[in-house]
């Protein structure tokens, strides 16, 4: 007996295409699970590689404050410990987040907010890079700046992630 035309459940070309549309609803589910995926290590990395710069700067302040040399070493130590666990963070933070844009290129790499992202994204490396050359001119004892300037370095990433956060949240200059 061959099955009817408007027989949905057997009729062969209903099947195929109910496969089809599994398959495509399959592929959907594997691709927003992997970005889902991605964004929460992409998050993680991001608040490990804060803490590190958060961090780094205010073993910078009481570097220049301390007039003990032993004091300074274990500060030397600890900024050098830091600075090199918090490094690939930033690697894994970043990569993870270029990622992401995968899913979706046409609307990330033509967003304003997201060019602005970026950017800040790029002075936070220069940040985290200046921070590695703070971490070698302290340890040499060649550093001249005084503990309020660091201080005020310590500042940076903190009007970083505000820009970031409210940039990735409220998406301005949305077209």
């Amino acid at each position: 007996m061959k099955p009817a035309k408007n027989d949905k459940i057997t009729h062969p070309q209903n099947i195929v295409h109910s496969a089809q549309s599994i398959g495509r609803g399959c592929f959907r589910w594997c691709a927003m699970a992997t970005m889902l995926w991605l964004k929460a290590f992409h998050i993680i990395f991001v608040v490990c590689w804060f803490a590190g710069i958060f961090y780094l700067p205010r073993l910078f302040v009481y570097h220049a404050m301390s007039e003990h040399r032993e004091t300074r070493e274990m500060l030397s130590l600890m900024q050098r410990k830091l600075y090199r666990f918090v490094t690939p963070f930033a690697v894994l933070a970043i990569g993870l987040g270029l990622a992401l844009t995968v899913f979706n290129p046409a609307y990330y790499w033509q967003a304003p907010w997201m060019w602005l992202k970026l950017l800040c994204v790029l002075l936070l490396v220069a940040y985290h890079i200046q921070c590695g050359r703070y971490i070698r001119e302290l340890a040499s004892g060649a550093s001249v700046r005084s503990h309020v300037f660091f201080r005020w370095f310590n500042e940076a990433p903190v009007i970083a992630l505000f820009a970031i956060v409210l940039l990735v949240v409220l998406r301005p200059l949305q077209g």
